[in-house]
């Protein structure tokens, strides 16, 4: 489903993705195993091939966002991810039990990128004309945001939810660390928005902007 011009919503397995279809191809996340196959479907609707992407995005790295990438990384496409996940991907089962910390717990079940580009709080990619990488860790540690200026987009992975047609926070139960997660909604509420795109809900555009402004108000009350 295009969201707007050259951004479409692909459901994968677990999450949605998000492709954007220009000259070139870029993919925000990957879903989980086995969507391959999803993406090449929609990919041939819109008279466009899997040879044509060079980036996946990363927004955090759980298995319904990154499963996915393994699979779709091939033939020198560029995987990117916040350090501070590729990090948490890489703790040992040791760590992991030691943490206590069911976020740490689904990263050590998550199958990790073979190689990874580090994502930076404040980078700005080529991608629709500026598409600015916002560190909002909580979540998970590495969990960014992708914020497209021109086109008044957010890309909120799994950092906002939408609960009985209210925006929310993201969700207590697979988050690492709820006060950082509330903390983080800050950096987001000054940002001019037309929508919201999330990895398990419809597009937001009643007021975004508003309704973050609301949600930071709730969290520094």
């Amino acid at each position: 489903m295009e969201i707007s011009p050259a951004v479409h919503a692909v459901k994968m397995l677990g999450a949605d993705a998000f492709l954007l279809a220009e000259e070139r191809l870029t993919l925000i996340d990957a879903g989980m195993v086995g969507s391959r196959r999803r993406i090449v479907r929609y990919l041939e609707r819109i008279g466009r091939s899997l040879d044509e992407l060079d980036h996946i995005v990363c927004t955090h790295g759980h298995p319904d966002h990154i499963g996915g990438v393994a699979e779709l990384s091939g033939n020198g496409v560029e995987v990117m991810m916040h350090p501070a996940d590729l990090e948490g991907l890489r703790l040992g089962i040791r760590e992991v039990v030691a943490s206590r910390s069911r976020g740490h717990m689904i990263q050590y079940l998550t199958r990790p990128p073979t190689h990874a580009t580090p994502l930076l709080d404040g980078q700005v990619l080529p991608m629709l004309g500026g598409l600015e990488v916002v560190h909002t860790p909580g979540h998970t540690p590495g969990s960014v945001c992708l914020y497209a200026a021109r086109d008044r987009i957010l890309f909120s992975g799994d950092v906002l939810q939408v609960i009985r047609g209210r925006l929310t926070f993201a969700s207590p139960l697979f988050s690492h660390d709820m006060a950082e997660a509330r903390a983080s909604v800050e950096r987001l509420a000054g940002l001019d928005l037309d929508t919201i795109a999330f990895s398990h809900y419809p597009p937001w555009r009643r007021d975004p902007s508003g309704a973050l402004r609301e949600l930071v108000a709730e969290a520094t009350g």
